[in-house]
């Protein structure tokens, strides 16, 4: 599963890096389509690309090619195909459209094998029903470079249990880390085992029980760098854990609250997958008051060891 993943990803990366070589074509024959259009590898843009690469030089007969579902009008879209049709440049237009397309045909031969590799695998979902999807936050269009299939469900039998069910992590992330660790968790003694393996823990220097130094501990594993990612766009996701990255990152800074956040991502697919443990978002309020009452405590400790009481003021009716 490893394999098929990582090549997947790596044509993922490179019909990027062609999306962008034909997006600076464009802009060098002054063809401002991204002004129009959010991604010229969706529908639009592919079909006004390829009648260009047919010949096709009328800007009205270009933006003809709108989806309806295109915010800007047809003559906004024609506006911004008035340019100049250099050959050079139409050549290089189609060697990446061409390599686009390659990939793209090569990515639906890696879905094909990794779904008949999912497909033979031990069905550990002991016949329980695959939850139904969580919605986090609005509802974004599938990606273009998404599997071609039921890719959720399929791990959901593999490791019989859903790991998406957890704040900021996708059906993409989950297959990284599953793909790159296994679903056998029992490997790692503990879950503190599991977040060393994957270099999240503190690399605290000590002497004489005392903390001298932090140093760092750089990895290539992709796992790690999914989770560290996941971590980082919990920013402004309304739940208990965007709630306590913000806390973190507000004391520690950036870089140590999303180290720490996909530490605590790695506990709970570690958990969920050794000891099937579900998992249920609390909320955001219900960190906030959790927080509240632990610096009460510490309030009335500290009031306590300096010969003072802490009392509540009661809210004015």
């Amino acid at each position: 599963m490893r394999t098929y993943w990582r090549q997947r990803n790596d044509l993922v990366q490179a019909a990027a890096r062609h999306i962008q070589r034909m997006q600076k074509a464009l802009t060098q024959m002054n063809i401002q389509l991204a002004n129009v259009l959010t991604d010229i590898s969706g529908a639009t843009g592919q079909a006004i690309i390829k009648a260009i690469l047919g010949g096709e030089r009328d800007p009205h007969k270009l933006a003809a090619f709108r989806d309806p579902r295109v915010k800007a009008s047809e003559e906004q879209i024609a506006q911004s195909l008035e340019g100049n049709w250099q050959p050079d440049l139409l050549f290089v237009l189609k060697q990446e459209q061409d390599g686009y397309e390659f990939c793209q045909k090569q990515m639906a031969e890696c879905d094909r094998q990794l779904a008949q590799y999912l497909q033979q695998r031990e069905d550990r979902s002991q016949g329980a029903m695959l939850p139904v999807e969580k919605l986090k936050g609005r509802l974004k269009k599938k990606k273009g470079n998404a599997p071609r299939f039921d890719l959720r469900e399929r791990l959901f039998c593999l490791t019989g249990t859903d790991l998406t069910r957890i704040d900021s992590i996708d059906i993409q992330t989950a297959t990284t880390v599953i793909s790159e660790t296994g679903y056998d968790m029992s490997k790692w003694q503990t879950e503190n085992h599991f977040v060393s393996w994957l270099r999240l823990r503190p690399d605290n220097r000590i002497s004489g029980d005392k903390i001298i130094g932090k140093g760092r501990l750089p990895t290539n594993n992709r796992a790690t760098i999914a989770l560290k990612m996941a971590a980082s766009t919990l920013r402004k996701s309304n739940t208990y854990l965007g709630a306590q990255f913000r806390r973190l990152r507000t004391r520690l800074g950036a870089p140590c609250a999303i180290k720490a956040m996909a530490a605590k991502l790695a506990r709970l697919v570690y958990r969920m997958m050794r000891y099937g443990m579900k998992y249920a978002d609390k909320g955001a309020a219900f960190y906030e008051l959790q927080y509240r009452q632990l610096q009460i405590k510490h309030l009335k400790r500290k009031a306590s060891s300096l010969g003072y009481q802490v009392t509540e003021i009661p809210a004015s009716a």
